[in-house]
């Protein structure tokens, strides 16, 4: 393994040999105190470990960072391509994404499919997550405690996999990634930027199934997407 204590150690030899040398005269070699300093800053360069979603995962381990941990089976961290273009947000897990441990299950989860499949896209080649982790208790309305929680895990999944477009499918989901305190119903239908990433805010497909006359308004925003694909 790649030891950067002696990395260090070697580029200040390094540098403190050459500087001896051209104290002596030394003209055959390029010792000006520019190259000089560049070796020092070589020696000092930090050397951090490539964050990655396992990484993020492994951190997360076993959370009980907020109430929600008393509730939930599972915690459903994401799934999909992680290099993916794009990236689905929904709000939180559902029962069978609790009992499964992947987002977007049960009828949603299959409606959600079609949508892809639509799309021209499937499960395997896009990247698939919630703003939180775990299943909320029945009746237990999300607090910002627990939103504030979990999303800075999420952002740092999303600047690991950096797609082009994210799409967020719900309020907590559009709020919670863009801050702003709006409907929907206002927020959907239109790109913003987040992190100079594309952003599509459209309706939840457990929405869409309670109230399928919403079907065509989805269908537009995934059309959005498709022309930026």
């Amino acid at each position: 393994m790649f030891d950067t204590n002696i990395y260090t150690l070697l580029m200040q030899d390094v540098s403190n040999h050459l500087k001896i040398l051209s104290d002596m005269g030394c003209d055959d070699l390029d010792c000006d105190a520019e190259n000089l300093a560049r070796l020092n800053r070589w020696g000092s360069y930090d050397f951090k470990a490539k964050e990655t979603l396992e990484t993020i995962l492994n951190e997360l381990g076993e959370c009980s960072r907020c109430i929600l941990c008393k509730s939930r089976k599972t915690i459903v961290f994401g799934s999909g391509n992680p290099s993916a273009s794009v990236v689905f947000i929904g709000d939180f897990p559902g029962h069978d994404e609790d009992l499964s441990g992947q987002p977007f299950a049960g009828d949603s989860g299959e409606l959600f499919t079609k949508i892809l499949q639509a799309m021209n896209l499937a499960r395997d080649n896009v990247y698939l997550s919630n703003i939180l982790k775990c299943m909320p208790a029945d009746n237990h309305k999300v607090t910002s405690i627990e939103i504030n929680t979990c999303l800075p895990f999420l952002k740092r999944q999303l600047d690991i996999i950096n797609p082009k477009i994210i799409c967020t499918l719900g309020t907590i989901a559009t709020q919670s990634i863009l801050g702003l305190n709006k409907t929907i119903d206002s927020l959907r239908g239109r790109f913003y930027d987040y992190n100079g990433i594309m952003l599509m805010p459209t309706y939840h497909p457990l929405f869409i199934l309670r109230n399928p006359v919403y079907k065509r308004q989805v269908w537009n925003d995934m059309q959005m997407i498709m022309k930026q694909l």
